[in-house]
């Protein structure tokens, strides 16, 4: 029994050497190499460094169980497929490194494009997975599984799976064709034909996400939000232009009216935090109304659900600087002649 024993002391000596140096290279050399990394000025050797990081210890743990095997009294013929084995391991777990840097990477081209560039759940999701779907093909290659009667199954099967999720894939290709044509993206306000308006936040393999003004979350299917007639608030431009209508008495000097009208305008739009600095206002006289002269004011913000913060606050000071200029802001009225009133002045001696 001792002999039998003291014939596993050194594999087992040697899982545990591996186990300790796999976390020591994590802990320290791979620190180490984290803290260089962010001294250069590409943040690639990060990405690198952080998908690699977690998977240290299980390549040091795959090596240290092949060394084992070989130094055991283990017959040499499963040698081989302890071989076999950790080699498809060791490619299934390299496949999750590429696909966590290839979602990394995306992650970051959409954080320096801005709203130029559109990185959803569905762009990552799919990277994702066709990457580990190669990685297990080669895993199932390494294990000795013959892949290309398997590729010839799923080929035809793959036509009736089509038939049965037709509705699950087409919003799947609406997703692909929102992500790669980018007609809205993520952060874009947008108006759909029913009159539903909000940011998206997320545009998935099924749907896409709309947060409005309320915080509700809308969920449109993208073969639905493909069809729709939407506007978008954002391109090309997200600043947009509105009108606040004003109307004055008839007794007004419509030059002093405008002149006054413009300096509050201006002042708004330039000491405002939403207003798009730099535009200049206009004004439009555009009708004889019942009991005023009505005109609209142009104004403009950075993005179109600030509208009601600049227009609150220019109503505010316009009122407060007619006040001042003793320009009236007349009250609805109607002028009503009666009949009588009207027969009596007929009759009346001139």
């Amino acid at each position: 029994m001792l002999e039998a024993l003291k014939l596993w002391i050194q594999p087992a000596v040697v899982m545990a050497v591996a186990v300790v140096l796999g976390y020591l290279f994590r802990n320290f050399f791979v620190q180490r190499m984290a803290l260089l990394s962010q001294r250069t000025k590409t943040d690639i050797d990060d990405l690198i460094v952080e998908a690699v990081k977690r998977h240290i210890p299980v390549w040091f743990l795959l090596g240290g169980i092949v060394l084992a095997v070989r130094s055991s009294p283990l017959d040499p013929a499963h040698h081989a497929e302890v071989d076999r084995v950790a080699a498809a391991l060791f490619v299934l777990s390299l496949s999750f490194v590429a696909a966590n840097l290839a979602t990394s990477l995306v992650e970051r081209a959409t954080t320096r494009a801005g709203a130029a560039f559109v990185s959803a759940s569905l762009t990552r999701n799919v990277l994702r997975g066709l990457i580990l779907v190669v990685g297990g093909l080669l895993v199932l290659d390494n294990l000795g599984v013959e892949i290309k009667p398997l590729l010839t199954a799923l080929g035809v099967g793959s036509l009736a799976v089509a038939l049965a999720l037709q509705p699950t894939l087409s919003n799947l290709f609406a997703g692909l064709h929102i992500t790669l044509a980018k007609p809205m993206r993520i952060g874009d306000f947008v108006e759909l034909e029913n009159g539903t308006q909000g940011f998206i936040v997320d545009i998935g393999w099924r749907a896409t996400k709309l947060r409005e003004g309320n915080n509700n979350l809308v969920i449109v299917p993208n073969a639905r939000l493909v069809e729709m007639i939407s506007k978008n608030y954002s391109l090309p431009d997200p600043e947009q232009s509105f009108n606040v209508g004003v109307g004055v008495s008839y007794a007004s000097d419509l030059a002093r009216v405008e002149a006054v009208t413009l300096e509050v305008a201006h002042e708004v739009q330039e000491s405002v935090p939403e207003a798009a600095h730099g535009f200049v206002p206009a004004v439009r006289f555009h009708t004889f109304g019942a009991s005023s002269i009505d005109f609209n004011v142009v104004l403009r913000v950075g993005q179109l659900p600030d509208r009601a913060v600049l227009a609150h606050e220019f109503i505010k000071r316009l009122k407060a600087r007619f006040e001042r200029e003793g320009i009236e802001i007349p009250f609805p009225q109607r002028v009503v002649h009666r009949a009588e009133d009207r027969g009596s002045a007929a009759s009346a001696p001139r």
